[in-house]
């Protein structure tokens, strides 16, 4: 189990913004529990999954303690980057061929690491998605890229966001926003790891923590 984000939540200066990394810290406790379960089959396709979804979660408590800590440009870049994992781990269950995740589960060398290097960018695991993955779940994932990704690219690559942000400051509302992206996306990979278990016991586990913690959770679209 990975350390809570309690310990460092009395870094942030915003009472606001502490409370909701307490509770985005809950959520991810309640959310980390569904990495325990076992997969359906041992299959490549399914660990593949798991593992970057794991990845995600890391990503997910990452950005938060740099929020705590004020780091802000660094979190936002860290949220670009759960949100990548998240594509790739829907990508690598519903749409990756046997050889794409054949060349990224093999073992790490200089020759393995070329080969894989041939594996899809983010638009075209997202293409790809279309027609195989829940249609609600590309619904939110599209929906991320298209009112999200410029901002956050320009965050990772030193654009006029980052710039603008990192020498003005960042709102309240746009580290909030950003604290409730992070969970929208760490509830999805929960999603996604309650289907690679094929157990129907986890069924209404998910919709659940989400009605729990829907106070730190992007607001449904209607």
């Amino acid at each position: 189990m990975r350390r809570p984000l309690n310990a460092f939540v009395w870094l942030c200066r915003s009472t606001v913004i502490n409370e909701l990394l307490a509770k985005s810290a809950e959520l991810e406790h309640a959310l980390s529990e569904f990495l325990a379960l076992p997969l359906a089959d041992t299959s490549d396709r399914l660990r593949a999954s798991k593992i970057v979804c794991s990845i995600a979660f890391e990503h997910a408590e990452s950005a938060k303690l740099l929020v705590a800590t004020g780091n802000y440009t660094s979190a936002v870049g860290l949220v670009r980057l759960q949100y990548e994992a998240l594509v790739r781990a829907m990508w690598l269950f519903y749409a990756a061929s046997d050889d794409a995740v054949s060349k990224l589960m093999r073992d790490l060398c200089t020759e393995s690491a070329q080969k894989a290097n041939s594996i899809p960018m983010l638009t075209e695991m997202l293409e790809k998605l279309q027609g195989k993955a829940p249609s609600e779940a590309l619904r939110m994932l599209q929906e991320f890229k298209d009112y999200s990704w410029k901002p956050l690219s320009s965050f990772v690559h030193g654009g006029i966001h980052a710039i603008s942000r990192h020498s003005k400051g960042y709102p309240k509302p746009l580290l909030i926003q950003l604290l409730k992206i992070s969970n929208g996306v760490s509830a999805m990979a929960g999603m996604l790891l309650v289907i690679l278990s094929g157990d129907a016991r986890q069924q209404g586990k998910i919709p659940a923590i989400q009605i729990a913690f829907s106070d730190c959770l992007p607001e449904p679209k209607v």
